[in-house]
């Protein structure tokens, strides 16, 4: 029987969440819903007042992945690497300072 290995634990820091947020195109209580957390939880995170934990983290780390979201904080940008149908990677940067849509 072979076991698979844990996925890799990602850590959530202020400015990685809202650079996920913005990436996704949503506001903090659109994330909230999608998270099933309230939006006040999403503004503690992204102020630094308190980082996810647990299920809200692995949440995080699984919309992400489903994103393709790569955030590099020493540049301070998120990256959507993606495939082209001949098999090779491109990538785009967003910078994490984009303003965000207005509704």
């Amino acid at each position: 029987m072979t076991k698979k290995a844990p996925a890799p634990k990602e850590n959530w820091d202020e400015k990685s969440i809202q650079a996920l947020r913005r990436h996704l195109g949503l506001t903090q209580d659109e994330l909230s819903e999608q998270l099933g957390t309230r939006q006040q939880t999403v503004s503690e995170w992204e102020t630094g007042m308190y980082q996810p934990r647990g299920a809200s983290a692995k949440l995080l780390s699984i919309i992400a992945e489903k994103a393709r979201f790569k955030y590099d904080a020493s540049l301070n940008a998120s990256f959507d690497v993606s495939l082209t149908a001949s098999g090779d990677a491109t990538t785009s940067s967003d910078t994490a300072s984009k303003p965000l849509k207005k509704p």
